[in-house]
């Protein structure tokens, strides 16, 4: 099978719209994200001195699953209407949080942690977008 281009994949929202079973599948997948983020979160806390690794390990994961499923997706199973929404924004969507993050950000300011602020900012922005590509790059190439 032909991987699809760059140009071919679809969109996030792509066949989604006004699908009642899709928003299900969102909403399920966001529970189940949801729920593994608050978890890990309870289990692993940190005060805004430290390294928020929660956070971090979490938008990582996400980052990753969300780029080897959009594309393995493409390839694979084009015609899926609920595997996208559940995996990508349901459950990559629930398990990610850049509102934390940003909220950690600030009260590491607020802790005079300057130095820890700016490098998790660059780090976990660095390292999402590779992530992201990672995943990418392992479906492209089981596609094969």
């Amino acid at each position: 099978m032909a991987m699809p281009h760059r140009e071919e994949l679809p969109g996030p929202s792509a066949g989604v719209r006004h699908d009642p079973r899709a928003v299900a599948a969102i909403v399920v997948g966001g529970a189940l994200g949801t729920l593994a983020r608050a978890a890990l979160g309870q289990a692993w806390t940190h005060d805004p001195t430290t390294w928020p690794w929660a956070t971090f390990v979490v938008n990582l994961v996400a980052a990753a699953v969300l780029g080897w499923t959009v594309t393995w997706l493409a390839v694979h199973r084009p015609r899926s209407k609920y595997r996208r929404p559940l995996i990508g924004t349901g459950l990559c969507g629930g398990l990610s949080t850049f509102s934390t993050m940003q909220l950690e950000i600030v009260r590491m300011l607020q802790a005079h942690a300057v130095l820890l602020a700016v490098g998790y900012t660059l780090v976990s922005i660095a390292t999402g977008v590779a992530a992201a590509q990672l995943g990418t790059t392992l479906a492209r190439r089981g596609a094969r």
